[in-house]
């Protein structure tokens, strides 16, 4: 049999829904979970959390919006990612973790073994846990590490904290998707975020979608991409005080590069991180009335998607990435 999906959004799930879960699981028929928003007893979260850990097929796990809601689960979902060794991409967006909870979390996800994608999103964290995060963002000719990055909507980060990252990003081996919406960032880390995305040899996506960005930001990266050869080719600067000119600037920039990247694209090399991941589909950071909407059907037919570094190359400017990543089976 080949492995299904089983995806269920902002349900209160039975003992017997949980227990079907931890069966499907176990006879490894399982390549995606999503339980986003559902809510289920601590004890049925452990048994989850206990079948996840024997999966061999699992690699996709959905926990967003507050299911891994205490230190208790973390620590349930922390043993489990210690002995599981099938996961690709593992979403927490909108769990109150705090830091706290990825000092729990931390060796788990730094030593998981397929690892590749992370969503920590609205998850309160502060200067300690992004500490943290650039270990799991080795520098060239080290381990390899996560290749999409998910930090929306994280206001204690501090300014020290985001310049941390920006260093961890310029020196990064792997990582090629960087979300920071909803972020206060303001020009000044715009600017270091420049320096890396100039630096690295890998960054393709970054989104700075309502991040407190001016024309000054919007001038930085553009001196960039018109001067300096960069991986970039796709950048969201939508919800900032950035005027249309230059962002069509940008845009048209960009696009030139898609062009020559065309002509001299060689085929992508075979292996876990590069054809087995599945395309990330993440909780944009929404306003209220979007966020939580339920799904129409309680389980959804599979829906397999290609990893995000394969997909045709694209400009979004004007308007988030959201519509593209979260695909049906999320909203």
């Amino acid at each position: 049999m080949l492995p299904a999906s089983i995806q269920i959004t902002g349900e209160l799930l039975s003992a017997a829904e949980v227990q079907d879960i931890c069966e499907s699981l176990k006879e490894d028929s399982v390549r995606l979970l999503s339980v986003r928003g559902c809510q289920l007893s601590d004890r049925d979260f452990g048994r989850v959390c206990h079948s996840v850990a024997d999966s061999r097929s699992l690699a996709q796990l959905n926990l967003n919006l507050g299911v891994v809601s205490s230190i208790s689960r973390t620590r349930h979902l922390a043993d489990a990612l210690k002995t599981n060794r099938s996961l690709q991409t593992l979403f927490l967006h909108g769990s109150p973790l705090l830091d706290a909870g990825l000092v729990t979390l931390n060796s788990a996800l730094s030593t998981h073994p397929a690892l590749v994608c992370l969503d920590l999103g609205d998850c309160m964290l502060g200067d300690e846990a992004l500490g943290l995060i650039c270990g799991m963002l080795p520098p060239d000719g080290a381990k390899s590490g996560l290749r999409e990055l998910t930090l929306s909507a994280n206001p204690g980060i501090s300014s020290k904290g985001w310049a941390r990252l920006s260093i961890a990003v310029a020196h990064s081996s792997q990582l090629r998707v960087l979300n920071l919406d909803y972020n206060p960032l303001g020009d000044q880390i715009a600017g270091m975020l420049a320096v890396a995305v100039a630096s690295s040899r890998t960054l393709e996506v970054l989104d700075l979608e309502g991040t407190g960005l001016t024309n000054q930001s919007a001038q930085v990266f553009l001196d960039m991409v018109e001067n300096y050869p960069t991986s970039l080719r796709v950048l969201v600067l939508a919800e900032n005080d950035i005027s249309p000119e230059l962002q069509q600037q940008i845009c048209d920039l960009l696009s030139e590069g898609e062009e020559d990247d065309d002509r001299e694209v060689t085929p992508l090399q075979s292996g876990p991180a590069s054809s087995k991941a599945l395309q990330p589909i993440r909780d944009k950071y929404l306003p209220i009335r979007d966020k939580y909407l339920p799904i129409r059907d309680k389980y959804q037919p599979p829906v397999w998607l290609p990893h995000s570094n394969s997909a045709p190359q694209m400009v979004l400017l004007t308007s988030g990435l959201g519509e593209s990543l979260l695909a049906e089976t999320e909203m």
